[in-house]
């Protein structure tokens, strides 16, 4: 049975959005820095393996955190070494979400299928959303504008249903406020 984020099912990962379940390889990224020459260390593997099965998006310092929990010799260094191994290798995505966070960025695979992001403004909650209509904006671009299409990163804002009631309730105590005030 599949929880609201992540499954694993004989080295397979299956995550489950809104609109379908997407499939993809854990050896995937391994296989990947193989074919560039990269040494498969231990912790590499460590933190490969929490990115592609943490069901959330990381930054550097939790994905420290969690690697430390099964290594305690892993260091913050190798860390941010690996992360820009696989962003240089373009095995990885780097991303702000908004700047929900300030400046903070979140990393994941970029073996997952095209996807959209939709962050609530107010809590910071993250959504993926897969779908065709991804894919049909993404033929528009190219055929619009001539361009060949390597990479796509799409991002909504907006408020997720538990906050739209509490952002409701904030709006009327400030009207109620500013009416006495």
């Amino acid at each position: 049975m599949l929880d609201a984020g992540t499954a694993h099912i004989d080295d397979w990962i299956y995550r489950r959005s809104a609109t379908l379940m997407v499939r993809m390889p854990t050896a995937g990224i391994e296989n990947s820095l193989k074919e560039r020459g990269v040494r498969m260390t231990r912790q590499r593997r460590i933190l490969l393996d929490l990115l592609d099965r943490s069901g959330r998006h990381l930054d550097a310092e939790n994905l420290y955190k969690l690697a430390k929990e099964k290594d305690p010799k892993l260091n913050r260094v190798t860390v941010y070494r690996t992360l820009k191994l696989l962003k240089k290798g373009g095995l990885i995505d780097e991303l702000d979400l908004m700047h929900f966070e300030g400046d903070q960025h979140y990393y994941e695979s970029r073996l997952k299928q095209q996807h959209a992001h939709v962050i609530c403004l107010r809590c910071g909650k993250v959504e993926e959303f897969f779908g065709e209509l991804l894919q049909k904006m993404r033929r528009q671009v190219e055929i619009n504008f001539g361009f060949e299409i390597v990479s796509a990163r799409t991002e909504m804002g907006g408020y997720c249903p538990d906050c739209q009631s509490l952002r409701a309730q904030d709006l009327a105590a400030a009207a109620s406020a500013e009416q006495n005030g």
